[in-house]
């Protein structure tokens, strides 16, 4: 999620109104089972705007008590191209953290059914930073505000208390000086399991903001037939190994085969045009092990 200036950050009406519909669309979609939806996905902040807002909507027909704080993440992967975000809530020492310069107000509110709050958020870093981006983590905590749920256990007869409490983070980036997109490909490799391309990425962030892109993939045959493809939406903050799996037709196919990668920073439609930076594109070719 290429790049305007950081100094257009700012929306225009159309740009926004656009951006917020779109995004409780794909959100309402893909949450439904939530306690609370928000948006948007990634608050962007800068030097040159400094406040930022998130709005809260609660699509159940419960009333929900919502709690906001700030923690750091960033998404990391295991040796199998797994990929996950640990978060932190204590102090982590890690320079690119933003978590202790931003503050919620709103803190904590209750949304009647259907409800929705906007709330705003303020950054105060530090001053001389260093060029670069900046990353915190807005956690958005909710519960049924009417207070635990009784549920009698049908053998024993024994009522327990039952409370979920759902925890969704999005990112913040705040951004400052002179900002490059820039990512390396370390090491790239394909292999055939079956019907499926297994395919393991290594990159590597080399500038001094996170890398947005896409990551298009496909499968060749001997005679330049498309037997598979995929395209996923990357991020890349400092390392990460993604694995992708690919299915592909074999029949009516030629080996050998081989994988066509192109990562790029054009095409995102999920972040409006101000908030992208323009990086690299890299292409590279996989012959199957």
């Amino acid at each position: 999620m290429p790049e305007l200036s950081i100094n257009k950050i700012k929306m225009g009406g159309a740009i926004r109104n656009w951006y917020m519909a779109a995004l409780f669309v794909l959100l309402f979609a893909a949450n439904i089972s939530a306690g609370v939806l928000v948006a948007p996905t990634v608050v962007f902040l800068s030097e040159t705007n400094r406040t930022g807002r998130i709005t809260l909507q609660n699509p159940t027909d419960v009333p929900q008590e919502v709690n906001i704080f700030f923690s750091f993440g960033l998404p990391v992967s295991d040796s199998l191209g797994n990929v996950s975000v640990i978060l932190q809530d204590s102090v982590t020492g890690d320079p690119k953290s933003a978590m202790d310069w931003v503050k919620a107000f709103p803190r904590t509110v209750v949304l009647p059914p259907g409800g929705n709050q906007t709330v705003r958020l303020v950054i105060k870093p530090p001053d001389d930073l260093p060029d670069g981006e900046y990353w915190a983590r807005i956690v958005v905590r909710s519960q049924d505000a009417r207070g635990t749920v009784p549920r009698a256990d049908d053998n024993t007869g024994i009522s327990t208390q039952l409370n979920m409490v759902i925890q969704t983070a999005i990112m913040l980036k705040y951004r400052t000086g002179e900002l490059i997109s820039n990512l390396e490909l370390t090491s790239a490799g394909a292999r055939l399991d079956g019907n499926i391309v297994q395919v393991m990425l290594d990159m590597v962030c080399r500038g001094n903001v996170s890398y947005m892109g896409i990551l298009h993939s496909r499968v060749l045959d001997k005679n330049n037939n498309e037997i598979g493809r995929g395209k996923i939406n990357l991020a890349v903050y400092r390392n990460l190994r993604r694995r992708i799996d690919l299915p592909i037709t074999i029949e009516n196919s030629n080996p050998p085969y081989r994988v066509e990668v192109r990562i790029t920073s054009e095409g995102r439609t999920d972040v409006p045009p101000p908030d992208m930076i323009s990086g690299n594109e890299i292409v590279r070719t996989l012959n199957l092990e």
